[in-house]
């Protein structure tokens, strides 16, 4: 059997909201959310979080998690989870986004039971059916088109794929969520050059893809919300709220 952890790679700052895995939500620290979610996957063997600052080590280990403080100077989230990968006992790796506090457990144990067993590929991600005309003209929601045996294509924030002389008819979404065999993060990772879709896209995903790897691509029931603006963590808190107050 397999050993498959849990990845959360967390930055003190971001661009685009101060400090936001510290951030409250209901109660309890973004981070803090996101860890106690993944925690309830029935597959990972150990939840980790990839920190840069002390402050996010401290908040962790204060609720009773796991945390390892990694170098402050990692470009994304994978390069971080991949100096996690050097230093602990794992087959496979998930990297949960730190702001996804929303991430079904069960969507994090259909990427591990891709693994379970023997796999051709090193890196797999989920995606969801979607209909919404207006999520697929939206940038911020990515977009993904697979290949017969569910082996990612592309990614994009345009929509894609693209009705020219048929109606639409939805779209997958791209869900942030990834898993990779250790070997992949360890030994083939940092010598994959950037780019150049890469860059236009900001799509990290695509240097994989560029450099001759494949992605596979599973779908779940099970869509996610990340935190990105306030806009989003007050949409997070409502969906907690309702959630909670029907237990």
């Amino acid at each position: 059997m397999k050993k498959i952890i849990g990845v959360i790679p967390a930055r003190l700052e971001s661009t685009r909201m101060a400090r936001k895995m510290l951030r409250p939500i209901l109660g309890q620290a973004l981070v803090e959310r996101t860890y106690r979610n993944a925690k309830k996957s029935a597959l990972l063997a150990d939840v980790i979080v990839a920190c840069d600052h002390e402050e996010i080590r401290a908040a962790v280990e204060g609720f009773g998690g796991k945390a390892l403080l990694t170098a402050l100077d990692h470009t994304s989230g994978t390069s971080r989870i991949a100096e996690v990968a050097r230093s602990v006992d794992a087959d496979v790796v998930i990297n949960i986004q730190g702001d996804e506090p929303l991430m079904s457990p069960l969507s994090i144990d259909r990427l591990a039971r891709a693994f379970q067993g023997p796999a051709e590929f090193h890196v797999a991600t989920l995606a969801i059916a979607k209909s919404d005309e207006a999520d697929y003209r939206n940038p911020n929601v990515v977009k993904v088109v697979r290949d017969r045996d569910d082996f990612a294509l592309y990614f994009s924030r345009s929509p894609l794929p693209f009705y020219r002389d048929r109606p639409f008819s939805g779209f997958l979404k791209h869900l942030g969520i990834y898993a990779y065999t250790r070997h992949f993060l360890t030994q083939l990772w940092s010598g994959l050059a950037p780019s150049e879709l890469e860059e236009n896209e900001r799509l990290e995903q695509l240097r994989i893809l560029d450099n001759g790897y494949k992605i596979k691509v599973l779908l779940t029931e099970d869509d996610s919300v990340g935190v990105d603006t306030e806009e989003d963590l007050k949409k997070v808190e409502a969906i907690l709220r309702e959630s909670e107050s029907c237990r």
